[in-house]
């Protein structure tokens, strides 16, 4: 009991009033939240005044973005007028709590065939990009391609196989990635999806060829890294990440061009069936990719 009064009172007897978390300076408790992801500093900021002005502070966010979030900003600012009032160049005149959410949103570029945004846990980028900005053998001939609408792409249209001979999809970007390990991947379906009744339904009618041999993945840069990759496409009427390889960005100040491909050149039988949505670069190491076609 002794040690518990002498929490409360004084030397002299007197009453001392009780500390809490809400007593804490806001440097103290910046300096911890500063080792916290984002959405645990958003959850951390809820517990009082003090904790949501120091979430809010410069240096808990700064941590949180990449080196060259200039550069993603004036990206931005490129693609939309009038934008600069709300991401200026360098980001000086707004918080860096504020530059994090902006560039945690979608950010459609190059005509909105291809769309960047922010990890929301670590300070790396992910990136999308449709399969209109992708060079495409034989998409002019309606007999083998066509664009169908699809409310399960971001890009709301997907490149659908019916037959061909030669198979072969090629893309490259090039681009300031922030430094760090990135995945590329394809997102592919087999089967052609609709809604009927409220049902989401799947036309396998023209699906062949892909049980023969497996379709080549490969992706290469600038910096002489090379990765290969074959896949069997399975699962009629599920969408399916295929992945190409992986790649490094070690200077992020640096553009770093990537070019990726998948191929089945086997001219012995024809192919059919298949939907191309996308290709994806992500942060090397993320387990789950559904529901990324989404914008939120």
């Amino acid at each position: 009991m002794g040690a518990g009064a002498s929490s409360v009172l004084g030397v002299d007897g007197e009453r001392v009033p009780r500390s809490g978390l809400g007593e804490l300076p806001e440097a103290c408790v910046a300096s911890v939240l500063v080792y916290l992801d984002p959405p645990e500093i958003c959850r951390v900021a809820r517990l009082n005044r003090s904790f949501r002005a120091a979430a809010s502070a410069d240096v808990v966010w700064e941590a949180k973005l990449p080196v060259n979030y200039g550069y993603l900003l004036e990206k931005i600012a490129g693609e939309k007028d009038g934008l600069d009032h709300e991401c200026p160049k360098g980001g000086k005149t707004i918080g860096q709590k504020e530059i994090y959410a902006t560039l945690s949103r979608p950010h459609p570029f190059d005509g909105g065939t291809k769309i960047f945004w922010l990890d929301k846990c670590k300070p790396s980028l992910w990136m999308a990009i449709s399969s209109k900005a992708l060079a495409i053998t034989g998409i002019d001939d309606r007999r083998y391609w066509s664009y169908i609408p699809s409310h399960e792409s971001r890009f709301h249209a997907v490149a659908y196989l019916q037959q061909i001979w030669w198979f072969e999809v090629e893309g490259e970007i090039e681009f300031c990635f922030p430094a760090g390990t990135y995945s590329l991947f394809f997102r592919l379906q087999l089967g052609r999806t609709s809604k009927r009744l409220g049902r989401r339904t799947c036309n396998i009618e023209h699906i062949h060829g892909w049980d023969v041999k497996p379709v080549k993945f490969q992706l290469s840069t600038s910096s002489d890294q090379q990765a290969r990759m074959h896949h069997y496409l399975e699962e009629p009427g599920k969408w399916i990440h295929y992945k190409a390889g992986d790649f490094v960005v070690e200077n992020s100040d640096m553009p770093t061009k990537v070019k990726f491909s998948m191929s089945q050149i086997d001219c012995t039988h024809t192919k059919g069936g298949l939907c191309v949505d996308s290709a994806l670069i992500c942060p090397y190491g993320v387990h789950r990719l559904d529901g990324l076609h989404r914008d939120s």
